[in-house]
């Protein structure tokens, strides 16, 4: 399943960052697979493949059915992917109004955006290294209200919640799996 999840990134992705993304998120949804006893195989790879539209549909104006994630979720649905892999690919985006009904959809919500202010506060280091992340730098990071203004620390507290992980353990599990792929990620 990885390599197809591969191949649709190649694909429709150039952007380096936008793949960097992806690969965090994969990786983190691979461990809360693992830590909630669920196929390893497919929540990595819906992770890989939840924003794999978005460069070239990044539907800014946030509609429900048109661009990304919809414009994804269409080609998953076309190359015959489960449907509680596309529909967790729409639920991430909280304007599709398809519910986060199932943990893999909790799942990917939760790990979107924290890997996000993760980057953000490694590339903010001298070293720019994830080894030198720890969660109290993310942590400080969050109190931060002007650093990575665009990540809502509201949202991500919510998901964290809705996924039944306290937010500090949430953080410190994504952190843990994007050190785990540090070089893949340049960090």
């Amino acid at each position: 399943m990885r390599e197809q999840a591969l191949e649709l990134v190649q694909a429709y992705t150039t952007n380096p960052n936008l793949v960097k993304h992806m690969l965090a998120v994969e990786a983190a949804m691979r461990l809360y697979a693992q830590k909630f006893d669920r196929d390893e195989a497919l929540w990595g790879a819906v992770g890989l493949v939840h924003d794999f539209d978005y460069e070239r549909w990044p539907n800014e104006e946030r509609h429900p059915t048109q661009g990304h994630p919809s414009s994804g979720a269409a080609i998953l649905s076309e190359k015959g992917w489960p449907q509680q892999a596309v529909n967790a690919v729409l639920a991430h985006g909280d304007y599709t109004g398809v519910p986060r009904d199932t943990l893999l959809a909790k799942a990917l919500a939760a790990c979107d955006e924290l890997t996000g202010l993760v980057v953000a506060t490694a590339l903010v280091r001298p070293s720019k290294k994830l080894s030198e992340v720890d969660l109290k730098a993310v942590k400080k990071k969050w109190k931060d209200k002007g650093f990575a203004r665009g990540v809502s620390r509201d949202e991500m507290e919510a998901c964290a919640e809705d996924l039944g992980v306290p937010l500090d353990e949430h953080i410190q599990n994504v952190l843990r799996a994007m050190q785990g792929i540090s070089d893949d990620l340049g960090l």
